[in-house]
């Protein structure tokens, strides 16, 4: 019985992880969970280091998002983003820059 309990707990919070995506309303404007990361100087710099397709990519979905939002509208359901079609494309790239970082602040405490 101890052993069902972790897979019952895991179920559990990725249903609610599920529900929370759904309600959060980014995704009903076609954007991603990375998409929706404040730009800091590290997120600009990740930003930098995305692939070009990766990058356009987030750009379309930026600016559509934005014009949806001035309209007021969201787009029709079958074109919401999905719990499981959503990659961290940028979070990656993200703990690299992050990583480097920390790495050259501990350098330069020497």
């Amino acid at each position: 019985m101890a052993s069902r309990a972790p897979a019952a707990t895991g179920r559990l919070l990725v249903g609610i992880r599920k529900w929370y995506y759904g309600v959060s309303g980014f995704n009903k404007l076609g954007l991603m969970r990375d998409d929706t990361i404040i730009e800091d100087s590290d997120v600009v710099e990740a930003l930098r280091r995305l692939p070009e397709t990766d990058y356009n990519d987030r750009m379309f979905r930026v600016k559509r998002a934005l014009d949806l939002s001035m309209k007021q509208q969201i787009l029709p359901k079958d074109q919401w983003t999905k719990f499981e079609e959503d990659k961290h494309y940028l979070t990656p790239y993200l703990e690299e820059v992050i990583r480097e970082k920390n790495e050259r602040e501990d350098w330069m405490k020497k």
